[in-house]
């Protein structure tokens, strides 16, 4: 529970956020939201084992957005004093005067704000020091450093830990705030081995200090990986199954995310354009949305324009159920705002049973992917074209690492030809999902 002095400072804020809108419905307007967040965090970053950066910042502003019968009005200021909220307002309302009428503006509809409201444990305060952060980076430095001579130097380790506020109103009558607070960690080492230098990286996050890896482990899992690069090599041009390591897995995913926004989709720019209710996974495939999971770092029982998150399949046995709309983009395709204003909720992918280790196994002959680079995806036809490395795998055992090489094929496909989804999930972002197998791909190598 936050404290009695978080409370207070929450309260505080909810009263900003009222005053603002109590503004603006004196002048007339025919609807007003206002959201207030306000964050403070402490960052070190070290290279080997000495200070670099110590970064302090406390900071935070009130926004509001008026309409005017579709003419829309925004402004914010960093100063809650009365006279400062007064004249934002008056600021925002000048310019929805002055804006053109966009009939698809305005706030979510009433009927769909949130009305239960509980407790997601987002927020576990953890005292620490500038001292305290810098052990924390260079001890993973120093895991990293002292676990093989081929670590030849760091690139760095940095340590995090970040609180803030969110409060939201608007003039349907909704008002909440919560807390919440989100640490870090990580560690990146170079290693050197006949005249042939890697880096890589490993790191950390959550919601709750007690629950990050220790400092050694992030830098031991930084030095391995590094180390597992050394001596790659291109391989010949070819098709070959691959295997997307779990936080490349989660990247793949976000592409989806992308392609099923109101967005991409009222604009026509989206490569699963009118794709609802049509097979675009296996029908074996799920992904599930839980926007209520206690501590994780991707929950909130509202969007932020206060509509009400739920749970739901965004994915249900390789159909896609639903888009991504705000109330503006559900209003420009004629369909119903989904709550998902600020982004997605808690991603989890159905997995098909097997570890990564038992996926590589049966990939029998194929490509681990542990990294893609450059931009080439193409959101509008689906076209993939990246830069990749990671490690070649003959009859299910790791032969060596891979580099300079490029993997390409179409979303559409690479999404409907997904073999298996690993059931050792990675956690440490918004998109839930252990490593995921694809039949084939086209390689690009020498």
């Amino acid at each position: 529970m936050p404290s009695p002095s978080i409370e207070l400072e929450l309260n505080s804020l909810k009263d900003a956020v009222s005053m603002a809108l109590d503004y603006a419905a004196k002048l007339g307007t025919s609807g007003a939201e206002v959201a207030i967040s306000k964050q403070q965090g402490l960052s070190v970053s070290t290279r080997l084992k000495e200070v670099e950066t110590v970064e302090f910042n406390k900071d935070g502003a009130l926004g509001i957005t008026l309409f005017r019968d579709g003419c829309k009005g925004s402004s914010s200021t960093s100063d809650l004093s009365p006279e400062a909220i007064r004249r934002a307002v008056k600021a925002a309302d000048d310019i929805a005067r002055f804006t053109s009428e966009d009939s698809f503006n305005g706030l979510a509809d009433a009927s769909l704000m949130a009305t239960h409201i509980e407790d997601l444990e987002l927020y576990y305060p953890h005292e620490t020091t500038p001292l305290a952060l810098e052990l924390l980076a260079a001890a993973a430095e120093e895991a990293a450093l002292s676990s093989d001579p081929r670590i030849k130097n760091s690139d760095g380790a940095s340590a995090n830990a970040h609180t803030g506020m969110k409060v939201y109103g608007n003039s349907h009558g909704f008002l909440h705030g919560y807390s919440s607070s989100r640490y870090s960690l990580s560690c990146v080492v170079i290693g050197e081995q006949d005249g042939n230098m890697q880096r890589d990286y490993d790191y950390t996050v959550a919601r709750k200090f007690s629950d990050l890896w220790t400092p050694e482990a992030v830098g031991l899992k930084a030095a391995q990986k590094t180390l597992g690069r050394l001596g790659g090599r291109k391989i010949a041009t070819t098709k070959l199954p691959i295997l997307f390591a779990p936080d490349v897995a989660t990247g793949l995913m976000g592409h989806l995310v992308g392609a099923i926004s109101g967005g991409s989709l009222y604009r026509k720019s989206s490569f699963l354009q009118d794709a609802i209710d049509t097979q675009v996974f296996p029908d074996w495939f799920t992904i599930a949305e839980q926007p209520h999971l206690k501590g994780a770092l991707a929950s909130a029982y509202y969007d932020s324009e206060g509509v009400a998150t739920i749970d739901r399949n965004i994915i249900d046995n390789g159909i896609l159920s639903t888009y991504l709309l705000t109330s503006y983009s559900a209003r420009k395709l004629g369909l119903t705002n989904t709550g998902h204003a600020g982004g997605i909720y808690n991603w989890t992918l159905a997995h098909t049973g097997q570890t990564f280790d038992e996926l590589v196994k049966q990939m029998g002959t194929g490509l681990i992917v542990t990294e893609v680079m450059g931009q080439g995806v193409n959101g509008v036809t689906g076209d993939y074209s990246r830069g990749a490395a990671g490690f070649y795998v003959e009859n299910g055992v790791i032969q060596y690492p891979v580099e300079e090489i490029t993997i390409a094929g179409n979303l559409k496909d690479m999404y409907r030809n997904i073999v298996a989804v690993a059931k050792d999930r990675d956690l440490r972002s918004s998109i839930r999902t252990g490593g995921i197998l694809l039949d084939e791909m086209k390689i690009a190598g020498s």
